[in-house]
Formats: structure tokens, sequence, C-alpha cells
């Protein structure tokens, strides 16, 4: 299954939209994504998950990693109404209580 994201920003603040599984072979496309925004001092940053069928520690571990890029610099990454599935995922590993993890994605226009 394939990976699709999408990415709509105000300020200092965006969305990333991903859609399908998050493994190994996708997970370095969130992580081209996450790393753009990083790259445009994005300090802020909420990855909807509503959409991730799948996440392995592959997934995890780009999410991880952007969310320690972020803090360094002040910056904050939250997860958005992640499915039964990725919940249950975050339970195990002990990383629901690593990252904020919210109900929705707020709305924004994509840009």
């Amino acid at each position: 299954m394939e990976l699709n994201v999408s990415t709509a920003s105000q300020g200092g603040h965006a969305v990333v939209t991903a859609t399908g599984e998050l493994d190994l072979y996708t997970a370095p496309r969130l992580q081209a994504a996450l790393a753009g925004l990083l790259r445009d001092r994005v300090d802020q940053i909420t990855v909807d998950m509503s959409g991730i069928e799948f996440c392995d520690s592959t997934g995890m571990n780009v999410l991880l990693s952007a969310m320690k890029r972020l803090k360094e610099h002040g910056g904050s990454l939250e997860l958005a109404a992640p499915r039964p599935a990725v919940k249950r995922i975050l339970q195990v590993t002990g990383l629901d209580s690593v990252f904020t993890v919210t109900e929705a994605a707020p709305a924004m226009d994509a840009g």
C-alpha cells in the first residue's frame, strides 16, 4: 500500500496529512515532508494520522526524530486523530506519553 502525504501551513504552523501505511518502505516520504518543514523553520507541526491504517517502528522513529528536532528549536509536534490500531502501538510502546495526541487536526487552508 502507498503512503500519501500532503501539507498545509499557515504562519509557523503546518498540518501534515498522511494516508495509507507508514512503514519501512513508505516512511522516507513522510520524513522528506517533515524535513522540508523543518528547513522552512515551521515551529509547530500537527501530523494528521486519521488516514494511517498501519504504522511500524520505522514510522514511529520518523515521527520521534522530527519531534526531537523541533523541540531543539523550541517547537512542537503533535499527532492528531490516530486510528485505534495506531493508538494501540502508541500505548504499547509508551509513546502516548511522549507525543501530544489530539482528537482532531486543526482546520487549515491548503497551501
